[in-house]
């Protein structure tokens, strides 16, 4: 017999005894006092494998200071799940990610210290744990079982007794009764939406101001904030005359409503894709891909697009460069992509692959020297700042704990000194078309202003127009005192803003 085992037939019978005959050990709650389903040895003691690879992003993410999109696809494939489990790690992670915010605000009701004081991986396993019970159709005996196996497994047995105690506490209330409880009383709008909604409050004001510098209502505040939560459809586009989306059709994917070539792909690992893997057939989010097209399709001084040069100044990873480079291979056009990152700029060449090789180039440089070494050289530029990236927060759940309001402050130098640099590369009757991933108006407008008073020999071009041009749909309703912005719970796409310049003609 086992030491446990008799442990268990000793304290058989004895008042106040925590253990019955077959192991089983007693509520420590008040009431009515009942045994646990389970003895401790029977418990799970393994990590059922889609939420290893949830857990493994988050503590990549905490600890690591890792991308969630780019830690995910290489653990779900080191795990071999299939399609089913692969889906369920997906949201887990995601949703565990996105709605950090809100269910940290519930664990710290339900944990008897401050959640700093808690060891980040428990932490990391608790919120694992509270978006299984509130958000997804996961019965609650489930979540808490395989929570806490998790943690057995892969953190230590001592913190399961406190995962489990606290998610038993997180299941006795639903998501509506736990946000009802934390609003109670708080009479600020924007802390309501910031424990609601799960964005920091700091954000939450930033998009508020964003769509009224844009000339929306902010009323649309919880429309925007609830698309943020939305798990994105993956969009795909076939570069053109190069790729087909015939394959990820046949896969189950539906023809883009938006962009030309492009498809909206929900059958799992994209990366199974044979078009996928060759590169012709590329993810990226329709406003990307709209953004790219838009400076390919604005008009330019020269008659005729053979003989063009087009400069992609911010070019890493390369998405836009590829598309942008597939349209200049089709047009006689020539493309130089530009990074100032070595490590980034292999990403570029990767992404280029596909495209003809006569047609790009790579660069490797700091893109504020690049007006300086060739001035007026190019026909057309796509400048795609470094900015806060608060645009793309449903695609990067973890960016909104990162961001901080001073990186506003921090990145505006250089988004206009990037800008300038555009300019002065662009030949007289080129078009530089300035875009972000982020809707502040401390990123856009703003910036597009003061290179306006700054440069005489610039005029703003209707973005809002041109963008309408290269949609399939057009009415985008994007454009806003010439330039255009698109949203996530209007557009279905990130919050891209496009302005476009042109230089003025000697």
């Amino acid at each position: 017999m086992s030491e446990q085992n008799q442990g268990g037939s000793r304290h058989q019978g004895r008042p106040g005894a925590r253990r019955n005959a077959q192991g089983r050990e007693r509520n420590r709650g008040g009431g009515d006092r009942q045994f646990s389903r389970q003895a401790p040895a029977q418990r799970t003691r393994r990590a059922d494998p889609a939420r290893l690879v949830a857990f493994e992003v988050l503590r990549a993410v905490s600890a690591e200071d890792a991308y969630a999109n780019l830690v995910l696809p290489a653990r779900i494939r080191h795990h071999r799940l299939d399609k089913r489990d692969a889906g369920f790690a997906t949201e887990l992670a995601y949703g565990a990610l996105r709605g950090q915010g809100t269910y940290d605000a519930i664990l710290a009701r339900c944990v008897d210290r401050p959640l700093e004081k808690l060891d980040p991986a428990v932490l990391d396993a608790l919120r694992i744990g509270a978006h299984q019970l509130l958000a997804m159709r996961v019965p609650a005996h489930a979540a808490l079982d395989e929570t806490v196996g998790l943690a057995r497994a892969v953190i230590g047995a001592g913190p399961g007794s406190l995962i489990n105690a606290v998610l038993r506490k997180v299941s006795s209330k639903d998501l509506d009764t736990w946000l009802a409880e934390l609003t109670e009383g708080e009479t600020d709008a924007t802390r309501k939406d910031a424990l609601r909604y799960s964005h920091p409050e700091w954000i939450v004001r930033a998009l508020r101001q964003s769509l009224v510098g844009h000339g929306r209502s902010a009323g649309e505040i919880e429309d925007l904030l609830e698309a943020d939560n939305a798990a994105p459809v993956v969009n795909l586009v076939a570069l053109p005359g190069l790729g087909s989306l015939n394959e990820a059709l046949q896969a189950g994917a539906r023809p883009g409503p938006l962009a030309e070539d492009s498809a909206l792909f929900s059958g799992g690992d994209v990366g199974r894709l044979e078009s996928v893997r060759k590169g012709t057939t590329r993810v990226q989010d329709v406003g990307s891909q709209l953004v790219a097209r838009a400076v390919a399709a604005a008009p330019v001084a020269s008659d005729h697009p053979a003989g063009e040069r087009w400069l992609d100044l911010c070019a890493g990873p390369g998405g836009k460069a590829a598309l942008l480079g597939a349209l200049a291979a089709g047009s006689g056009a020539t493309l130089l992509a530009n990074e100032p990152a070595e490590h980034r700029a292999k990403l570029v060449r990767s992404a280029l692959a596909a495209v003809p090789e006569q047609t790009w180039q790579v660069r490797v440089g700091d893109g504020r020297d690049v007006g300086k070494e060739q001035p007026e050289s190019f026909d057309r530029v796509l400048v795609d700042v470094p900015c806060t990236g608060l645009g793309a927060l449903r695609r990067r759940p973890e960016s909104r704990w990162r961001r901080q309001p001073a990186d506003l402050a921090a990145l505006g130098p250089l988004q206009r000194e990037l800008l300038a640099s555009a300019l002065d590369a662009v030949k007289p009757g080129g078009v530089v078309g300035y875009v972000t991933c982020s809707p502040h108006p401390a990123e856009t407008d703003a910036v597009v202003q003061d290179i306006l008073r700054k440069r005489p020999d610039v005029e703003l071009l209707d973005a809002g127009a041109a963008l309408d041009e290269v949609s399939l749909s057009g009415g985008l309703n994007a454009g806003h005192e010439r330039t255009a912005q698109l949203w996530p719970h209007v557009h279905q796409t990130d919050a891209m803003f496009l302005a476009l310049l042109r230089k003025k003609e000697k």
